[in-house]
């Protein structure tokens, strides 16, 4: 079975740091773009942050920009994501996902980006209080 696991999620007081995980079981991933996605209740879910196999052109969302960092460890099969300077507006479940590379790597990245993937983790709670 091909799963995606998230951890690290958490309550932390704004200006806090978390560092969330995403655990990849039944395949290598070193062929996929991985990336974070969030939702809040009542709210659509919304990108984050994307890498590529490599990790050589991670790419972030405006409001991550600066204080996310993502990352990823191939020879752990594991994908992070690196959360400084917390607000309470990043309270979310927060997703991670993989897409299968085709045609290039910025196509995949910006099919991500978009929300396609092939797999879906079940996602981690953070709670930024004020």
């Amino acid at each position: 079975q091909v799963q995606l696991v998230e951890s690290g999620g958490g309550l932390v007081r704004a200006g806090a740091s978390l560092r969330l995980s995403c655990a990849a079981f039944g395949r290598t991933f070193n062929d996929y773009v991985m990336g974070w996605f969030r939702q809040a209740p009542g709210q659509e879910r919304e990108f984050v942050a994307a890498i590529s196999w490599s990790g050589g052109n991670p790419y972030y969302a405006d409001s991550e920009k600066g204080r996310f960092t993502i990352s990823r460890d191939n020879a752990k099969n594991t994908m992070y994501l690196q959360m400084n300077s917390l607000k309470p507006e990043d309270t979310a479940v927060y997703y991670c996902a993989a897409l299968r590379s085709e045609i290039t790597t910025a196509h995949t990245m910006a099919a991500l980006q978009d929300g396609e993937a092939d797999y879906w983790g079940q996602g981690t709670q953070v709670t930024v209080s004020s």
